[in-house]
């Protein structure tokens, strides 16, 4: 009896032991931040963020003088992640370069690169995007493709004349497209600018409420 007795003691003590270890630790464990930023919304304040920055400094900035020196940042739609959307991604390899017309007398050369279909806000789109064959030969730029685009906010929310996207080129059959980085042609800021006009083909018949708004230099 006796020896069962000790047994059973220490049996109870190596559960007491266990027990406040194991309470230690969970008490150890640093709390979780309940207001953390997902990290997709954060990739698109940081954007955001960035934008502003190139619009202040002059070496990169679209502004006049006279209008950035009071810039305090662009008015961007609040960044959501249901405007980030995964197209489907069709290549044209044998179309033929084209002059796109622009805001000027000016024509942007360019050639269609392929054909994005996806579903936004409940409904079936497709989008075509370009390759410009006028980008300086720099290293990089081979990369990117031009998405030009019109949606209802247009003359509302929007500059009446659409919005621009670059992307890049993917390596398969898909393109991920993130609305929340749409940006104003730059002639909306500076006249000096000429910016290519966006194809009737390229308007999308709902509302694109991402990337930045509509902008007024009065």
């Amino acid at each position: 009896m006796y020896f069962y007795g000790m047994k059973h003691l220490g049996y109870i003590l190596v559960l007491i032991v266990c027990s406040c270890g194991q309470g230690k630790k969970y008490h150890d464990e640093p709390a979780k931040e309940v207001n953390a930023v997902p990290a997709k919304l954060q990739t698109i304040l940081e954007h955001q963020e960035k934008t502003n920055e190139e619009f202040k400094d002059p070496e990169t900035s679209p502004l006049p003088d006279r209008f950035r020196k009071d810039f305090e940042g662009l008015d961007f739609f609040p960044a959501d992640t249901t405007y980030v959307v995964t197209a489907r991604f069709e290549r044209t390899p044998n179309a033929k370069p084209f002059r796109m017309p622009t805001t000027t007398d000016r024509t942007s050369w360019e050639v269609l690169y392929g054909i994005a279909f996806f579903s936004l806000n409940g409904t079936e789109h497709q989008l075509e995007v370009y390759k410009s064959l006028e980008l300086p030969s720099a290293a990089g730029n081979e990369e990117y493709l031009f998405l030009p685009f019109m949606d209802l906010t247009n003359g509302e929310e929007t500059y009446g004349g659409g919005r621009y996207l670059n992307l890049k080129i993917p390596e398969g059959n898909s393109l991920v497209i993130d609305f929340n980085r749409a940006y104003n042609p730059y002639c909306v800021y500076n006249k000096k600018y000429s910016c290519p006009l966006v194809p009737r083909q390229n308007f999308m018949n709902t509302k694109v409420m991402a990337g930045v708004k509509q902008f007024s230099l009065d």
